[in-house]
């Protein structure tokens, strides 16, 4: 069973930008399962949305409780809350205002066994901006980047802040307390797609173009290079010292492939992990198109250094690839823990792909043990998956009745 995550803000902002071609539609079935959720913990504001940004992410348990840490982001006052959800999922047991002085765009949260990892990073949103003649989007490498760690139960009061280098980040991989240190992992970038503080000169598409490509090898100290490459997201870690409150900054990884849509074992959400997953960008079919494409995979070895099998520098963690053949990309892409596992790669990847010289669908089902292999099944799909569609996959037990995708049909 797939639970569809519908990226409402992220469409949003793309309609804003750049025109979406294709549109979607849901079943009504899977509506149900949302209402069931209102149903049964009517006290949890989950539709508090009030604009196209706003809504709450419902995507990082805490590890040992069980808990559902879930935050929230509006264009007014409060900017930025945060919850905890009951582990029964009917009772939201604490929620705070964040007291933020900007309407920050964060997609994403992490969680430690302790701890909620808050991203503060310079990607903002504001109307009183876009009423005196700005864009209501903007990055603002100039304005403030800052990483907070605020226990579980916490106010704004208890937040640590560590300022960090200006960076866009929308998606996490993990993040887990070594030490007096918390680990913060994430794929970055040093400009945001989504913004709209691009060069008014270009088309949006062909300033897009420019910046996805890789101009060379990044060492594992370098801050991000050229502005051709503002839009080339890495795999990123920050260091984060309890005692000190010092901050170490690295990229894990020097290879010519972007990477985003991270993903791990969800057994390990929270706590130490030696494996993490990635969508890669295709260079040439990304700057073509102006927008990401996504032609393979990426396993990431953080206990291993690399080979240079792919270019890597000295001092990077080990990566393998799982490219896909021809003129096919994915999107979606999600780790399924094997039943009885008991290593942290036992598992699979699941993705959609879409070839698009013949036009077809697929879902893809890679053994994450034989990463580099070919795919242990190909599904071909009656419909198109768009590009960015996503969701993460979950346990079900019972009947599911058959889903008519075809509104033509009576």
């Amino acid at each position: 069973m797939l639970i569809l995550h519908l990226q409402t803000g992220w469409r949003l902002y793309w309609l804003y930008t750049v025109m979406i071609e294709e549109a979607y539609a849901l079943p009504c079935c899977l509506l149900k399962t949302w209402v069931l959720v209102q149903d049964e913990a009517p006290n949890i504001d989950l539709l508090r949305a009030q604009c196209c940004c706003s809504g709450y992410i419902l995507n990082q348990r805490a590890p040992g409780t069980g808990e559902l840490v879930v935050f929230g982001v509006d264009a007014m006052k409060p900017f930025m809350e945060v919850g905890v959800v009951s582990a029964d999922g009917k009772r939201l047991v604490h929620k705070v205002d964040l007291k933020f002085n900007r309407c920050t765009i964060s997609h994403d949260m992490g969680v430690t066994e302790r701890y909620n990892v808050i991203i503060d990073f310079p990607l903002t949103l504001d109307i009183q901006r876009l009423i005196k003649g700005g864009p209501l989007i903007k990055f603002d490498k100039e304005e403030y980047a800052r990483i907070g760690i605020m226990p579980r139960y916490g106010t704004a009061d208890s937040i640590r802040w560590f300022e960090v280098e200006p960076n866009c980040t929308f998606h996490l991989l993990n993040c887990f307390k070594e030490g007096d240190e918390v680990v913060v992992r994430g794929c970055t970038s040093l400009e945001s797609i989504i913004s709209e503080s691009c060069d008014m000169d270009l088309d949006k598409s062909e300033w897009a173009s420019g910046r996805l490509r890789n101009k060379g090898p990044v060492q594992q100290d370098a801050k991000f290079s050229t502005k051709d490459e503002l839009l080339f997201s890495r795999s990123y870690e920050w260091r984060l010292n309890m005692e000190t409150g010092e901050v170490k900054e690295r990229n894990l990884t020097g290879t010519p492939f972007a990477m985003e849509f991270p993903m791990i074992n969800p057994n390990f959400n929270g706590v130490k992990n030696k494996f993490g997953y990635t969508q890669t960008v295709h260079d040439s079919a990304s700057a073509s198109s102006g927008m990401p494409k996504f032609g393979g995979l990426a396993k990431l070895y953080f206990e291993e250094t690399n080979n240079k099998e792919w270019g890597e520098s000295e001092g990077h963690i080990k990566v393998e690839h799982h490219e896909f053949e021809g003129n096919t990309f994915c999107t979606g892409a999600a780790f399924v823990p094997k039943e009885g596992g008991r290593e942290e790669d036992d598992g699979w990847i699941i993705t959609f792909v879409h070839d698009e010289d013949t036009n077809t669908s697929k879902v893809y089902i890679i053994d994450t043990k034989n990463f580099t292999s070919e795919p242990v099944a190909k599904i071909t799909l009656p419909c198109r998956v768009p590009y960015g569609f996503h969701g993460s996959p979950q346990k079900f037990r019972g009947e599911i009745s058959r889903i008519d995708m075809d509104p033509g049909r009576n």
